[in-house]
């Protein structure tokens, strides 16, 4: 994963994820395509979880072809990751984004 990320000058900073999606926190240059970016880090995690769980992958297509992707400027870490953390567990979490309310202005 590390490596896709490098070959778009992007740095992977924070993975988490649960049982039917993931997370991922990463600082990219402006000139980079996030949807390319995207689709690269799904091929290379499809290819490392078909090579890990071999047999026991019955799908066809490991991933959706669909994506979220949110720009969180010069938000700390500290709060990208409580918010991260906070979609884990949503009903224990606030109703709005802790970004909202933490971000800086643009």
């Amino acid at each position: 994963m590390r490596k896709a990320c490098e070959d778009f000058e992007a740095e992977l900073k924070e993975f988490t994820g649960a049982r039917d999606h993931v997370h991922l926190l990463a600082h990219y240059p402006p000139k980079a395509a996030v949807s390319k970016l995207v689709n690269s880090l799904k091929g290379v995690s499809a290819r490392r979880i078909r090579q890990e769980f071999t047999g026991r992958i019955n799908h066809a297509v490991l991933w959706s072809p669909s994506y979220f992707s949110a720009s969180c400027g010069k938000a700390p870490l500290a709060i990208i990751r409580h918010y991260t953390e906070q979609q884990q567990h949503p009903l224990q979490g606030a109703r709005h984004s802790s970004l909202e309310t933490h971000s800086s202005p643009a």
